[in-house]
């Protein structure tokens, strides 16, 4: 793993919040973690029982006692996959973060997919996903959350357009990972995005996308030298 200057190291007393996407656990962010714990930043990568509750009661019963732990961080960052950053969204329309610093979300559904679209009346998405699955249309939760709010933190964004899955990408219109479009994923207000050839599932996992979180969080910004191959 690379080493990062001790001129840009964080604040010892900054945290970094890891919130996996449905179905997924807090395995799926063990190399993010360990790369910001190199960094510097003190970590906090707990799960949250995604599929068994509606997205407005994820964000006040998990992420907001979560948030309330970390008491008097020098700023907080955060870091999301996929419906993660729903959560986070819906948390942060009715709570102010006074030391939020920067965001990074990974495939975030921000303007909803229209794979949940195609999939929610059927009886196995419903099973396997949960209520907060039903609630990630185009027409759904995300659309209703507005904008990225100013005084919320630096926002990036980094999707992906390489699908492993034939089937959900011929469901989906133009360049996508698999289970989002790269033009969903945007958000209004956000301070940079980019795009990298990685497929939703494995966007935590690869270096390339790891190197640009721990880019973001401690610039603002993302980094375009030397793109990453794309997957197999």
């Amino acid at each position: 793993m690379p080493s990062t200057p001790a001129s840009v190291r964080p604040a010892p007393r900054e945290k970094v919040i890891l919130l996996h996407g449905l179905g997924r656990t807090r395995w799926s962010f063990w190399r993010v973690e360990q790369a910001l714990r190199h960094d510097g930043y003190a970590v906090v990568n707990h799960p949250y029982p995604s599929r068994a509750h509606p997205i407005e009661v994820l964000a006040r019963d998990y992420l907001a006692p979560l948030m309330a732990a970390q008491g008097t961080a020098a700023r907080l960052h955060l870091v999301t996959h996929s419906m993660g950053g729903i959560v986070l969204r819906c948390y942060l329309r009715d709570h102010p973060v006074p030391n939020l610093g920067r965001v990074v979300m990974l495939a975030p559904p921000n303007a909803g997919s229209e794979l949940a679209d195609r999939l929610k009346p059927t009886w196995l998405y419903r099973t396997v996903n949960g209520p907060a699955g039903q609630q990630l249309g185009t027409q759904d939760l995300p659309r209703a959350l507005g904008p990225w709010p100013a005084c919320r933190g630096e926002l990036g964004i980094i999707a992906g357009d390489r699908s492993l899955n034939p089937l959900f990408s011929s469901w989906l219109p133009g360049p996508c990972d698999g289970k989002v479009t790269v033009a969903r994923t945007r958000l209004a207000g956000m301070a940079d995005f980019i795009v990298v050839p990685v497929s939703h599932t494995w966007l935590a996992w690869r270096p390339a996308v790891i190197s640009q979180i721990r880019a973001f969080l401690r610039s603002g910004r993302f980094t375009r030298e030397n793109p990453p191959p794309r997957e197999p």
